[in-house]
């Protein structure tokens, strides 16, 4: 998730059971320029491990001479070519998720990549750009699976969609039956039941929780759990939100690389992750707005708990008060 998965956000959800994580969306063109912003994105440390990394671009060229000097500078355990992000900037360039309107360009760039990189080679995909099509779907994933992908990773939306509407769960499970090679499941996995019913209704190898975790890093665990006992996950304690909470913006401070302004903005929307749904959101929402240092943000979230209750009331009932 561009923009979201930076390194505090890693920490975070490893620290809750993350136990494999992306860097944020790499640009072929901006990392072959030597671009800051680059750098910035690829920022790791030796306990955010094992890690994988994911490459946005239209032409193969870029994108192979792109993957070698991201191999060279990264211990990344796989590299995956996104042709999934719908975003038009992304798009409007022939990349992402436009890749699914020309399979065979697809195609031959995983099989340029495939037979340099010395790492497994993933593609996230869609199930169609403006509509969805199976028959479309499958033909697609199995010119990845033929050039090289070793996983193909499906969210279930077409890019035309974004992120709203139902789950395609039928067109993953097309594609999972017609494949050989691992197929995971992604969008809207916001819990363990969401979890479990992506994994039931496709028959996927796996899964990729992604938006869920904004705010809520003890998702990991809590799918973990109940996929392997059954076992229902407790509420999470405002005390332990608002430590978590703290804890983030901590990382923040220390890793993120931004100007001032732009960083308290970020801890502000950040903490709007946690918070929402707390007893009168709105108005925290607008003095988080209004925050103008570290330490004022830290003081209003330590407000927010004394104004929500006693520390060991769960979120579940703030949400209700």
């Amino acid at each position: 998730m561009s923009g979201v998965t930076d390194l505090p956000f890693r920490l975070i959800s490893r620290k809750f059971g993350a136990t494999h994580c992306f860097f944020e969306m790499l640009d072929s063109n901006a990392l072959l320029h030597d671009h800051p912003q680059n750098r910035r994105l690829m920022k790791t440390l030796k306990k955010d491990s094992p890690i994988s990394a994911q490459l946005v671009g239209a032409d193969p060229s870029i994108m192979l001479d792109a993957a070698q000097k991201l191999t060279s500078l990264l211990d990344i355990s796989f590299l995956d070519i996104n042709s999934a992000c719908p975003v038009k900037k992304v798009t409007k360039k022939g990349a992402g998720a436009a890749l699914l309107k020309d399979p065979k360009k697809l195609g031959d760039m995983l099989k340029k990549l495939s037979s340099k990189l010395k790492i497994p080679l993933t593609v996230k995909l869609r199930t169609g750009f403006n509509k969805t099509n199976i028959s479309e779907c499958i033909k697609t994933s199995k010119i990845c699976e033929a050039n090289g992908a070793a996983i193909v990773f499906i969210h279930g939306r077409t890019a035309s969609q974004g992120y709203s509407g139902d789950v395609d769960y039928k067109s993953i499970r097309a594609v999972k039956e017609a494949l050989k090679i691992p197929v995971f499941g992604s969008g809207n996995i916001f819990s363990h039941l969401l979890a479990k019913k992506m994994l039931d209704e496709t028959g996927c190898d796996g899964i990729i929780v992604a938006r869920g975790a904004q705010g809520n890093p003890w998702i990991f665990k809590s799918i973990e759990n109940y996929l392997k006992n059954g076992r229902i996950p407790k509420s999470v304690s405002l005390s332990m939100k608002i430590k978590t909470l703290k804890q983030h913006i901590v990382y923040i401070e220390k890793y993120k690389e931004m100007g001032h302004a732009n960083k308290i903005g970020f801890m502000g929307q950040v903490a709007m992750w946690y918070l929402k749904g707390f007893y009168n959101a709105s108005k925290i929402r607008e003095r988080i707005h209004n925050t103008r240092s570290y330490e004022e943000l830290i003081t209003l979230i330590n407000d927010v708990e004394g104004i929500a209750g006693a520390t060991d009331i769960s979120f579940s009932k703030i949400q209700k008060i």
